[in-house]
């Protein structure tokens, strides 16, 4: 039996899938949530194999909150997001935060069920359409350059170059303090954009963030 925690706001939300869910031979409903903060508290008490968690409750804890803080306290109980945002960056949130999977309220009933088992060992889920822009956002990254191996392929001077600048530091700042001419420099951040696909100073900021290179001293 998949042993399941129903996370969501909404009272007829939550009978609704329990009513769904409780016809089926290998799937048992064994609580719910009206926020994070009590799906936390019943995946401790209870130990669900999967936590079917909405994203959005304005009392208690977020889906998303909760889904991280499950994550590393439960990591092998999986969440399995199910909302209706239809949303790019509330996919990759529910993927940076942990979550097994993304299914959208309005998917039929099959796609759920199929999503549930799914995660329920030890597999991702994602919706059609997600995984379609996974791999275009995946895509689009190389092309610009957010891979660790194009990183890895600048010279050491030209990292220290691309997080001075990322800083706001202007060359005659970034010759000052790594001792070298203002046309070195000016040659280093060339070199960098061409490297890393880069055209512009924001898209070079953003690369920096991405990378974690923004660390003031």
């Amino acid at each position: 039996m998949i042993k399941i925690i129903i996370v969501d706001d909404h009272a007829m939300v939550r009978s609704g899938l329990r009513l769904l869910l409780s016809g089926k031979e290998d799937i048992e409903v064994v609580g719910e949530g009206a926020d994070g903060d009590e799906g936390i508290r019943l995946v401790r008490e209870l130990r669900p194999d999967v936590v079917l968690m909405d994203l959005s409750m304005p009392h208690g804890k977020d889906g998303l909150t909760a889904a991280s803080e499950l994550n590393s306290e439960f990591p092998d109980t999986a969440v399995l997001i199910l909302t209706m945002h239809d949303d790019d960056e509330y996919l990759f949130r529910a993927i940076h935060a942990g979550a097994s999977g993304y299914v959208l309220k309005s998917a039929p009933h099959e796609e759920l069920l199929a999503a549930i088992r799914s995660v329920s060992e030890g597999n991702a889920y994602l919706y059609p359409t997600a995984t379609k822009r996974l791999m275009n956002e995946y895509m689009e990254r190389m092309r610009r350059g957010e891979s660790g191996d194009l990183y890895e392929a600048l010279s050491e001077r030209e990292k220290e170059v691309l997080s001075l600048t990322a800083k706001g530091y202007a060359n005659k700042e970034i010759a000052e303090q790594l001792i070298i001419s203002v046309k070195t420099v000016e040659t280093h951040k060339s070199n960098v954009m061409e490297k890393l696909g880069l055209k512009s100073r924001p898209e070079l900021i953003k690369y920096a963030v991405k990378k974690g290179l923004l660390q003031f001293e």
